[in-house]
């Protein structure tokens, strides 16, 4: 009999594995495909493997402004894709350490929940049932495929996922992907700089989904002068091999690709693994659990994806931690006021916070102060012809900071600091007292906050 029993082993599972071991818990954790999920395996990191190329390529073909010349530069994929399997090797085999001294057991079988048995919770991984006091589940979530004509027989064929698309030997000469948010805007932003011609039809009105409009728009910008086309407000109707139709303005067009990468979000994966079993409260496809990460049968939890909200790795493995710490009986909680978010294209754009919009439909009196990066002496000393901006939100009548949002190089690690604010809820006079390092790209919040009285 284990004290907690994990189905999944992606970000949220195999860090909530590792918690509960070193806290002295016996732990089993279940995964029927590789350690470490969809973030380690065929998202989060090989896409950055990907991009950091693609970004050193570019500048290696076009550093002029910078005192360098290059010439007979190539870019080879095939090794591309060799590296960022190798990258994903090294860290599936730390987890798989991290799991080993913290002395959770892994089983690699796909796992099946059984019926509650008196008081403890069973699950069943090829013929062994193991059994529990605890059960986590951390089943992350699968791609959303939409009921689009012709759609479901190009699946695998010319119509890939981000699976399959991080796996490429070559680049296509024309890809064609269908959702503007974050994975088909970093397989767009990818491919596009690598030499494929790109085109991404989103059935909104922009691109980037819950970012800030006006930084979303000015990503677009960046792209469209590369090349990148972009066919908003339209309605994909069929795919038929190479071939994508999609409805905008009331008249019907069609696009070309040699591949058709389909990134239309994703969703909780709720069936084949014996859920119906516990009969947890569910809405809308996703498990419901309070700021504990209960369920609603007692000695259940669930983090991640598999519970919707905020779909993201980071998020999963902190709500892991919670969930843990109530089993031991810590005092924890989870909030969500300041989860950072990021795009990593080139520029990135990141975000913590409300946007002014959420902020407007919610009633709150804010100050939104507004600089271009060029504000920042090591922006202008690293960037060309950038057009990044920084956008803060304060707070009217409290000062305090409610929203910070990014387009620009290293916004990624920039946006920590600034979700810390948020969620301490420093006062002005705490913000500006901190000390920011110079030169540093980080220090337009603090011209940012100087605009305050």
């Amino acid at each position: 009999m284990y004290d907690l029993m994990i189905v999944g082993a992606g970000p949220g599972g195999y860090v909530a594995a590792e918690r509960a071991g070193r806290a002295g818990l016996s732990v089993v954790l279940f995964e029927k495909d590789s350690l470490g999920g969809v973030c380690l395996n065929v998202g989060c990191i090989p896409s950055k493997a990907l991009l950091n190329s693609a970004k050193l390529y570019r500048h290696a073909v076009d550093s002029k402004a910078f005192g360098i010349t290059s010439e007979n530069v190539s870019f080879s994929q095939d090794t591309v894709v060799k590296r960022k399997r190798k990258v994903v090797r090294k860290l599936v085999a730390g987890v798989r350490n991290q799991m080993k001294e913290a002395n959770v057991e892994v089983v690699m079988a796909e796992a099946t929940i059984l019926p509650r048995e008196e008081e403890l919770f069973r699950v069943q991984a090829e013929d062994t049932v193991y059994a529990g006091k605890h059960l986590l589940i951390a089943t992350g979530s699968v791609p959303i495929v939409p009921p689009i004509t012709g759609l479901a027989d190009a699946m695998g064929k010319t119509v890939i996922t981000n699976m399959e698309i991080l796996d490429l030997t070559e680049v296509p000469e024309k890809l064609v992907v269908i959702g503007g948010g974050v994975i088909g805007l970093e397989m767009a932003c990818y491919y596009q700089s690598v030499g494929s011609e790109v085109v991404v039809v989103e059935m909104l009105d922009h691109i980037a989904g819950n970012v800030d409009p006006e930084i979303g728009k000015r990503l677009q910008n960046v792209y469209e002068k590369q090349g990148m086309v972009f066919h908003l407000s339209a309605q994909v109707t069929e795919v038929s091999d190479n071939t994508v139709k999609f409805v905008k303005d009331g008249e019907t067009q069609t696009v070309e690709g040699d591949y058709i990468l389909l990134a239309c979000g994703r969703r909780p994966a709720t069936a084949g693994f014996g859920l119906e079993n516990l009969s947890l409260e569910m809405e809308r496809g996703r498990i419901l659990v309070n700021d504990k990460l209960e369920t609603s049968v007692p000695g259940v939890y669930a983090i991640g994806d598999v519970i919707g909200g905020h779909m993201l790795a980071h998020v999963a493995s902190r709500e892991g931690e919670v969930a843990v710490n109530h089993m031991l009986g810590i005092d924890d909680k989870m909030s969500y006021a300041a989860i950072p978010s990021v795009i990593y294209t080139d520029p990135e754009v990141a975000a913590v916070g409300f946007t002014k919009e959420e902020l407007q439909e919610k009633n709150i009196p804010f100050i939104e102060v507004e600089l271009p990066m060029g504000w920042a002496g090591r922006y202008q000393a690293e960037t060309e012809r950038g057009t990044g901006i920084c956008r803060v939100l304060f707070d009217k009548e409290t000062k305090h900071m409610l929203g910070c949002h990014l387009l620009t190089p290293y916004a990624s690690e920039m946006i920590l600091a600034f979700g810390i604010m948020i969620e301490q809820k420093m006062s002005m006079d705490e913000m500006k007292r901190t000390v920011f390092p110079h030169p540093a790209v980080c220090e337009i919040v603090r011209e940012a906050l100087f605009q305050i009285n």
